[in-house]
C-alpha cells in the first residue's frame, strides 16, 4: 500500500505529539516531533547563557547552529523515540515549563527555522512520515497528502499541560501555565517567519471535547481514508 506524509499543526498543547505518535505506530510510519526540534535548540541556548529572562542573545546563538545536532532514538520501553541533543537524552528537560517560556521566541528567528526546515524535510523524504509541529502542512510538507490542524480553547490546553506537568512532579501553577499558552499562541501567530497559520487545505480537529480515545480514532479514520483513496 503507497504511504503517504501526514503533517499535523496546531497550537501548543492540543495533544499534536500524542496523537501523531500513536498514528505513527499504528500505521508503521516514522514520528518526527518537530516542536522538540525546537525545544532541543532553545535548551541549547539557555544551557550556553544565549537567553534569560530579559536578555536574549540573537547573534550568538546563531553563531552556534552548526554546532547543534538533533537526532531521535526509539525507546523500545516507552514505544517511541526519544530527543537527544549533541548526543545527550533531553527528553525530559525540553518539556520543562522553563523551556516552554522561550521556545516561541527561539523559533521566530529564521536561520534557526531555515537550518531546522532542511533536517525535517529530509526526515521525510521517503515519505511514510507522521511529523508535527506549527508549519508542516505550510512550509516544510506543503504537497503533504493529509494536513489536519489541531486546535482547542486556551483554557482547556492549559488544564492538560498543567496536569501533565503535575504528574511528573513539577512545581507549576494553573495561572502560569494559561499564560504560557496565551503567549505563545500571541506569538506563533504573529511572528514574520512561517507563522502558525491553517494551510487552506487542511482538516481542522477541534479537540476540546474529545477524551484521547476518541481524537486517536477520529484521526486515524481520516488517515486510513485518505490511504485508500491515493493507493
Amino acid at each position: 500500500m503507497q504511504k503517504i506524509t501526514i503533517a499535523i499543526d496546531g497550537f501548543s498543547s492540543t495533544g499534536k505529539s500524542t496523537v501523531a505518535k500513536q498514528l505513527a505506530k499504528s500505521l508503521g510510519y516514522v514520528y518526527v516531533d518537530s516542536g522538540a526540534m525546537y525545544r532541543a535548540v532553545t535548551l541549547f541556548a539557555m544551557q550556553n547563557g544565549f537567553i534569560e529572562t530579559g536578555c536574549f542573545d540573537k547573534d550568538g546563538l546563531i553563531s552556534q547552529l552548526d554546532h547543534i545536532k538533533i537526532s531521535f532514538k526509539f525507546n523500545k520501553d516507552l514505544g517511541f523515540a526519544e530527543v537527544y541533543l549533541n548526543e545527550k537524552n533531553v527528553e525530559k528537560d525540553i518539556r520543562s515549563l522553563e523551556v516552554s517560556n522561550f521556545v516561541s521566541p527561539v523559533a521566530t528567528i529564521s536561520e534557526v527555522r531555515e537550518q531546522l526546515v532542511k533536517q525535517q524535510q529530509n526526515f521525510g523524504k521517503d515519505k511514510g512520515v507522521v511529523m508535527d509541529g506549527r508549519d508542516i502542512g505550510t512550509v516544510v510538507f506543503p504537497d503533504a497528502e493529509l494536513k489536519l490542524f489541531m486546535t482547542a480553547s486556551a483554557e482547556k490546553r492549559a488544564k492538560r499541560r498543567y496536569d501533565e506537568l503535575i504528574e511528573r512532579g513539577d512545581d507549576v501553577s494553573y495561572d502560569d501555565v494559561l499564560k504560557n499558552v496565551q503567549t505563545r499562541d500571541h506569538i506563533d501567530s504573529t511572528r514574520e517567519d512561517s507563522p502558525l497559520t491553517m494551510a487552506e487545505d487542511a482538516i481542522k480537529v477541534d479537540n476540546s471535547s474529545m477524551n484521547l480515545k476518541e481524537q486517536f480514532e477520529f484521526v486515524l479514520k481520516l488517515s486510513e481514508d485518505k490511504i485508500k483513496s491515493i493507493s
